[in-house]
């Protein structure tokens, strides 16, 4: 049984054509999956659905973990999310920032505390608890938004294009931040991005999506764990330009 199948799902808003289009993907546990397409392909809104932000039109999703199975319906501790923008809150620390989602449903208690500060330090973060976002870089805000979506430790983390706005070297940290966190604790991810390099170099599977539907699908066999040397060799760069030419032809 898959931990994420989703099953013919359609959703359109109203007076356009179908923004999700009968689309089925199923995800095992503790994979990394990435969709990737073209701005416009309706992979956010897909995330939108899976996440229960809105809910699907036709088809359902079902998420399977090791305490309880069934429809996801809406949003809820199951499922962390990392949206385009790290969005913290100004005013708190990263410290609280991340401790949010449980300041949420009560008041965080000392073991609380405990795991966003273990969170921040396997982030790197450990000396910048007590910082407000606006004395942090970008990289380092991105940071605290991935610890906070992890603080509720959810099966299934959602991200869309998180790491977009940065610049190569502090994105690529972050690649590796995220593989490493989500690996140690067996977490599974559906990254959104329009980024061939960053899916290949993430994914176990790619989703290619354009007009609505999966058009294409790879399974991504490189060594594990992932480093940044893989981008140099002929392996990587063989999937990239697989992926490119699918692109391209779905485009044409």
């Amino acid at each position: 049984m898959a931990f994420l199948a989703m099953e013919q799902l359609s959703f359109s808003y109203p007076g356009r054509s179908p923004v999700v289009d009968e689309v089925s993907w199923q995800v095992q546990a503790g994979e990394v999956h990435c969709l990737l397409g073209r701005s416009g392909c309706g992979k956010t809104t897909l995330l939108k659905l899976v996440a229960g932000l809105i809910r699907p039109q036709r088809g359902h999703i079902a998420l399977y973990d090791r305490e309880s199975g069934g429809e996801l319906a809406a949003p809820g501790p199951q499922v962390g999310f990392m949206f385009q923008a790290p969005t913290l809150l100004e005013w708190k620390t990263a410290l609280a920032n991340v401790l949010l989602p449980v300041s949420l449903q009560r008041k965080p208690t000392a073991q609380d505390e405990q795991r966003a500060r273990q969170l921040l330090a396997q982030l790197g973060l450990a000396a910048y608890a007590g910082q407000h976002p606006r004395e942090l870089s970008g990289g380092q805000q991105s940071r605290v938004a991935l610890a906070r979506a992890l603080m509720l430790e959810p099966p299934l983390l959602l991200l869309d294009e998180p790491f977009a706005a940065l610049d190569a070297i502090t994105r690529a940290e972050l690649q590796d931040d995220l593989l490493r966190t989500c690996r140690e604790r067996g977490t599974t991810v559906l990254f959104v991005t329009h980024d061939i390099n960053e899916a290949v170099y993430l994914g176990d599977r790619i989703a290619l999506m354009h007009g609505g539907r999966i058009v294409n699908a790879w399974k991504i066999e490189l060594p594990e764990p992932r480093s940044q040397s893989l981008r140099h060799g002929a392996l990587f760069n063989d999937y990239c330009a697989q992926v490119r030419a699918a692109m391209d032809e779905a485009c044409s």
